[in-house]
C-alpha cells in the first residue's frame, strides 16, 4: 500500500508499505478515503513537533470505509463510512478519571505518537471508529475531526446563546470555531489579516470581521459590543500578542480559551484578570466530541464542504504540502484523496 511518510525532518515521501492486517477481535479494516492537511502536519514535517518520532505516517482528519472486521465488532460492517477518532488514552491517570482522555498522562495521537491515517489502508479498534450517514462525502466526514476541535473549545468556554464571542484567526480551526459558535446561538467577530478568508468567514455567518492591519481591534471589539466587551474569546493563533488582546478585549465574567501552541512569554498585568474576574482555560484535542459533531454533519441542514477549498491525489502529496507552505490567500483546508 501507499503512504504519506515523514521520514525525517523536511523530507516528505509518498512510500511502498505492508498493508496491517487485523490483529485483535476488536479491529477494523479500512480502505481510507481523504486526508486533510492540518498545521499539526505542517509542524512534523518541519522537526517542530517534539512529540513525533521518525519516520511517521502522517494524517488525523481522515474518512475511510470499513473493508474487514475483527470476530468481536459488533456496531461497524463491512461498508461503513467511517471517521476515525485519533487519539488513545491511558484510562487510569488523573485526567482520565476526570473524564478527559485528552489531557490523558499518556495520550497518543495517531499521525504523531503513532501511525496516521495518510495511507491506503489503517486498521484501529471498533471504539475509534464512528460510522457517519451514506449522504456524506470522503471530504466532508475528514472534516468531522477538526470539527470536534472547534466544538471542544465552545465547550471549554461554556458557550451560551446570545454570547458576544471574539475568535482570532480565520484559518481552518477559527473557522471551525466559528460554525460552532454560531450553531450554539452566540454573535461571532472574527479577525484576520486574510481578506479572503474574511470574506469567507462573512458568508459563513460572522456578524463582525476585523482586519487588524487596517482597523484598531480593540476599538472594533468595543463597538460591536457597544463597550461591554467580548463574553468569550477563542485564540486560534496562539502568538504573545494575539493572547494580550485575548484578555484586553473581555467583558466582565469572560471566558478566554487558548488553542494554539507557542513557547514564547505572554506580558499579562494580573490586575485586569482579577478585576473582571476571568477564566482563562486551554484546549486540547477534544472530549467526548464526536458523537455530537457527527450528529450536525449528518444533518442536512449543516454544509460546510465548502471549507475545502483545494484537492489533491495520494500521487501530489508533495505538491499539496507545497501548497500549504506557500500558503495563498485563498487556501483554506487541503485534501488529499487516498
Amino acid at each position: 500500500m501507499k503512504a504519506i511518510q515523514v521520514t525525517e525532518p523536511n523530507n516528505l515521501r509518498v512510500v511502498e508499505l505492508e498493508e496491517p492486517e487485523l490483529s485483535e477481535p476488536n479491529d477494523v479494516k479500512i480502505r481510507m478515503k481523504a486526508m486533510g492537511i492540518c498545521g499539526s502536519d505542517m509542524h512534523i514535517l518541519h522537526g517542530e513537533n517534539p512529540f513525533a518520532s521518525y519516520p511517521r505516517i502522517i494524517g488525523h482528519e481522515v474518512s475511510g470505509e470499513i473493508i474487514e472486521t475483527g470476530e468481536s465488532v459488533s456496531d461497524l460492517a463491512v461498508g461503513d463510512k467511517v471517521v476515525v477518532e485519533p487519539m488513545t488514552a491511558c484510562g487510569e491517570c488523573y485526567a482520565c478519571r476526570q473524564g478527559r482522555p485528552n489531557v490523558c498522562e499518556n495520550v497518543e495521537v495517531y499521525g504523531v505518537h503513532r501511525e496516521g491515517g495518510g495511507r491506503e489502508v489503517m486498521v484501529m479498534p471498533e471504539h475509534l471508529v464512528h460510522r457517519v450517514d451514506d449522504s456524506l462525502n470522503w471530504e466532508e466526514i475528514a472534516l468531522i475531526e477538526p470539527f470536534t476541535i472547534g466544538a471542544q473549545s465552545i465547550y471549554r468556554s461554556q458557550v451560551q446563546e446570545g454570547d458576544y464571542v471574539f475568535l482570532i484567526g480565520a484559518g481552518p480551526i477559527g473557522l471551525c470555531c466559528l460554525k460552532m459558535a454560531k450553531q450554539a446561538g452566540a454573535h461571532v467577530a472574527i479577525s484576520d489579516f486574510n481578506e479572503k478568508r474574511l470574506e469567507f468567514a462573512k458568508g459563513w455567518g460572522a456578524d463582525c470581521v476585523i482586519h487588524p492591519q487596517t482597523q484598531v481591534v480593540e476599538d472594533e471589539i468595543d463597538k460591536w459590543t457597544a463597550g461591554m466587551g467580548a463574553n468569550v474569546v477563542i485564540d486560534a493563533v496562539g502568538l504573545p500578542k494575539t493572547v494580550e488582546q485575548a484578555i484586553e478585549v473581555t467583558s466582565v465574567a469572560a471566558r478566554v480559551v487558548l488553542l494554539g501552541f507557542d513557547q514564547k512569554v505572554s506580558e499579562i498585568a494580573q490586575v485586569g484578570i482579577t478585576k473582571k474576574e476571568l477564566t482563562i482555560c486551554g484546549s486540547r484535542l477534544q472530549t467526548h466530541r464526536f458523537p455530537k459533531v457527527i450528529e450536525l454533519f449528518n444533518s442536512s441542514a449543516f454544509d460546510v464542504k465548502d471549507l475545502v477549498s483545494h484537492q489533491f491525489p495520494l500521487s501530489e502529496a508533495k505538491d499539496a504540502f507545497q501548497l500549504m507552505e506557500e500558503a495563498p490567500p485563498e487556501v483554506r483546508k487541503v485534501i488529499i484523496r487516498l
